[in-house]
């Protein structure tokens, strides 16, 4: 990702040259309102306080990079960014559908809502996922300590590794399937290793484009910027009213917030499941979105 950005004369500009833009000051406040009244009111708050505030994030996030950078998600083209804020929704539903074989979480407070406002405001702030994830991905690639990941071990993109991924994805969804007790923390592996394969069939971007010639640049980023955020979910998750907690197998100790400190070992590869399933939604709806979304260049 640039360690500079050219200004409107075309000449580069320094890093970190940039101003502060209007939606990182809509970001800061966002965050501000409903981090306060998130925690601050008694009762149930966070289905409407939720999205606001996930969105004040993610601006601020797309704010920051657009400071370090000169560019972001949002200002590359807005549409697109929409676009991130839609796909968001299904992609959750699909890990939802999932944990209704693994029951690994649960939500309290949501049988005060029928089905209809369940499924409204669940979706609605499922929407902020992609635009939360990608957009601190973006931003830590922005730091210099990144660039020591460009040179890393090859996996590449050839027949054999292709099919062994998906083999390898297809046997780990139906473990986890048939024994959730034990398997479940293949659920955050399984979704990655089916699509992916499908993304390089399709002749879509993948990581695997990357880490062909060592770069494990985008990788880190999406693994660190899915770190940040899941310790954000689960700090505002913890004094929220509906809110989740987990029901995990063998490993529900040593508590940060509601996740057990084991359980953060699953944002690693769940990043990577997001990175694939938005290349492949994005794939089938058109090339101009599947080059939109640049965690490193």
């Amino acid at each position: 990702m640039g360690v500079s950005a050219e200004d409107r004369t075309g000449k580069a500009a320094p890093f970190g040259s940039q101003i502060w833009p209007w939606h990182g000051w809509l970001g800061l406040g966002l965050i501000a309102i409903f981090w306060t009244l998130n925690w601050g009111l008694e009762g149930p708050r966070t289905h409407w306080g939720f999205f606001p505030l996930w969105l004040g994030y993610s601006l601020t996030v797309d704010a920051l990079c657009v400071r370090r950078k000169g560019d972001s998600l949002l200002t590359r083209s807005p549409s697109s960014y929409v676009f991130l804020f839609l796909i968001s929704v299904p992609s959750w539903w699909l890990f939802e559908l999932i944990n209704e074989r693994t029951q690994n979480w649960i939500y309290m407070g949501n049988e005060t809502f029928g089905f209809p406002l369940f499924l409204f405001f669940s979706s609605l702030s499922f929407s902020t996922v992609m635009p939360a994830v990608f957009g601190t991905a973006e931003l830590v690639a922005t730091f210099p300590w990144i660039e020591r990941f460009r040179r890393g071990p090859v996996v590449g993109e050839g027949k054999s590794t292709v099919i062994c991924f998906f083999v390898m994805g297809v046997c780990m969804l139906g473990l986890l399937l048939a024994w959730p007790r034990y398997f479940f923390p293949l659920v955050w592996l399984s979704v990655y290793f089916i699509l992916e394969p499908i993304n390089v069939a399709l002749k879509g971007n993948s990581l695997l484009s990357f880490t062909a010639r060592g770069d494990w640049r985008p990788v880190i980023a999406l693994w660190t910027g899915c770190l940040i955020c899941g310790f954000f979910w689960e700090m505002w998750n913890f004094y929220s009213w509906p809110k989740w907690i987990y029901h995990v197998p063998f490993v529900g100790f040593l508590h940060v917030f509601e996740m057990p400190l084991l359980g953060y070992g699953g944002y690693l590869p769940f990043a990577l499941e997001l990175y694939a399933l938005y290349q492949l939604i994005a794939r089938l709806g058109g090339e101009k979105q599947t080059a939109y979304l640049r965690i490193v260049s």
